[in-house]
């Protein structure tokens, strides 16, 4: 696995100077609930990163409940937090990676390679009785260069040309009753973008709650084509992020997030909703 780490490859290298712990807990309706959490106790070293303060812009008409952040904006957040251009930087959260992909989908966009995501999680960690702190640590700014990968981002367009013609598959990462419109707890309407296949982004994970090996991964993937042009999206891509790590451990060359993702679709007036089971 070369985008997750254990926590134990974790604790042998914390303390290395160019490695940063990024701390990205939180918990959708309770805001401040991982700020709190960590300020109750975290990986020692580990700077916090908010979903909503620092990993997405301020919500508008479209672009979904978690808008992409400015790259500039997110660049500065990262250089006062300490974080540099030439840091190995391994994000976890508490929420099965969820939070800590969305890291590592914005790290690389912006063209940063060197991050990963810690397998399990800080309740894990807890557990395996590794160091935990409350101690905040001194956060010397340093500076980040970004340089942004356009083709890792699929547009409204994009999708809306996957949708009538095929042109690219298209995974909904939601559980299987918000893909099929049976519930929606969060968004205004119900369904899934059609022609969608679902692949509900927990599945990535084993019945231990670690992520699942490369070939289990493949098998997972096994009726998409290694080169089939693939958009991945969820509620407000962030829960579709795993499912791009995933892809890509399976040898998914050619994939997209619509980081809009439903909530994003649905903002348009035109653009159709279907329901029902998987179609894929």
């Amino acid at each position: 696995m070369k985008n997750i780490v254990s926590m134990r490859w974790l604790l042998a290298r914390m303390y290395e100077p160019d490695v940063v712990i990024a701390d990205c807990r939180f918990l959708l309706g309770q805001p401040t609930a991982g700020r709190e959490a960590y300020e109750a106790g975290h990986i020692p070293g580990a700077v916090y990163l908010d979903l909503e303060q620092d990993l997405s812009s301020p919500v508008s008409t479209h672009g979904g409940r978690h808008p992409l952040p400015d790259p500039a904006a997110l660049a500065s957040r990262l250089a006062k937090a300490g974080i540099s251009s030439n840091a190995r930087i391994v994000a976890y959260d508490d929420q099965g990676g969820m939070n800590a992909s969305r890291l590592w989908w914005l790290l690389r966009y912006m063209g940063h390679e060197q991050v990963y995501v810690m397998d399990e999680g800080f309740t894990a960690w807890q557990n395996a009785k590794f160091p935990v702190t409350t101690d905040v640590p001194v956060q010397i700014p340093s500076s980040f260069e970004w340089n942004v990968q356009p083709q890792m981002l699929a547009s409204v367009e994009d999708v809306q040309q996957a949708s009538a013609s095929g042109s690219a598959v298209l995974i909904d990462s939601r559980d299987a009753r918000r893909y099929a419109g049976l519930e929606e707890p969060i968004d205004a309407k119900a369904g899934h973008i059609p022609g969608a296949v679902n692949y509900f982004w927990k599945d990535v994970l084993g019945a231990d709650g670690r992520w699942s090996g490369v070939e289990a991964l493949e098998e997972r993937f096994v009726k998409l084509g290694k080169d089939d042009a693939i958009i991945v999206y969820c509620g407000s891509g962030v829960s579709a992020c795993p499912n791009v790590i995933a892809l890509e451990e399976a040898g998914y060359s050619n994939v997209k997030l619509y980081s809009g993702s439903w909530s994003d679709w649905i903002s348009y007036e035109g653009n159709a909703v279907a329901t029902g089971e998987n179609s894929g």
